[in-house]
């Protein structure tokens, strides 16, 4: 099974992740990371010197590479907004969204340097990004997961509806 984990930076996706495949004995990927590793740069380079786009084509195929393979992995905030890449990982896994208030994920992203969008947008404008995502993982999930309270409880509450979800066959 491969499950991702979605939601706005900074909602939690990399420490609930690590969590839930040590858990499970899964192994971990964190899709950023994955994607740095393949090109040599960080995320701040590629947008510099590639853009955005290129960064989200290379979203898309980790996603499909990644896809079918025991894994739990953390999507960066903007990947499953990419439709191709929500449908593929939709369609060989589970996606699942870390609903976290905007407060929330500003305080744990406000001051890190490795984050292009949070480097060149204002608070106010990172809150726009957030509403607009919103619906977004909301549509291109599998299930939504209020995750405002501690990683082991959300940890918790994922393996709890993963395993009623299987016991339905809704999930292989």
């Amino acid at each position: 099974m491969t499950i991702y984990l979605c939601g706005f930076m900074g909602c939690g996706k990399s420490t609930i992740g690590k969590m839930i495949a040590t858990k499970t004995n899964m192994n971990f990927t964190d899709l950023d990371e994955y994607i740095t590793c393949k090109e040599g740069m960080s995320i701040p380079e590629i947008f510099s010197q590639k853009g955005e786009p290129y960064f989200r084509a290379k979203e898309a195929e980790a996603v499909k590479e990644l896809s079918g393979k025991n894994t739990v992995i953390a999507c960066g905030g903007g990947t499953i907004l990419n439709d191709n890449s929500a449908t593929a990982a939709r369609e060989n896994g589970v996606v699942i969204f870390l609903d976290v208030p905007f407060e929330s994920c500003y305080e744990r992203i406000k001051d890190d340097t490795n984050r292009p969008l949070v480097v060149n947008n204002t608070k106010e404008q990172l809150r726009e990004i957030f509403d607009h995502r919103h619906d977004i993982y909301l549509k291109n999930s599998t299930l939504s997961l209020l995750a405002d309270k501690s990683p082991f409880e959300i940890c918790e509450d994922i393996l709890s509806t993963i395993k009623i979800f299987k016991k339905q066959g809704d999930l292989s």
